[in-house]
């Protein structure tokens, strides 16, 4: 996968780029930068300028982010 930095087999999590965690969930990473502003996920690392995270916190970041729907009135006019 590209943008990503696997480690050693069974020892250490799989660190992709912002981008690359976008693909994988199907978000732009605009949407990742703001989960990070949310703090609904952490950079676990950096490979110069670029941010490293989790794929799995990434994962754990659009649960806890979907089904939340839009925030607004119910008859959905804002």
């Amino acid at each position: 996968m590209p943008g990503s930095l696997p480690g050693p087999t069974g020892s250490s999590p799989t660190l992709v780029t912002g981008a690359a965690a976008a693909a994988e969930t199907g978000v732009t990473p605009a949407t990742v930068r703001k989960w990070v502003q949310l703090g609904r996920l952490e950079a676990a690392g950096r490979q110069g300028r670029t941010h490293l995270y989790r794929l799995e916190d990434v994962f754990a970041a659009e649960r806890a982010t979907r089904g939340r729907g839009r925030r607004g009135r119910p008859d959905g006019h804002d």
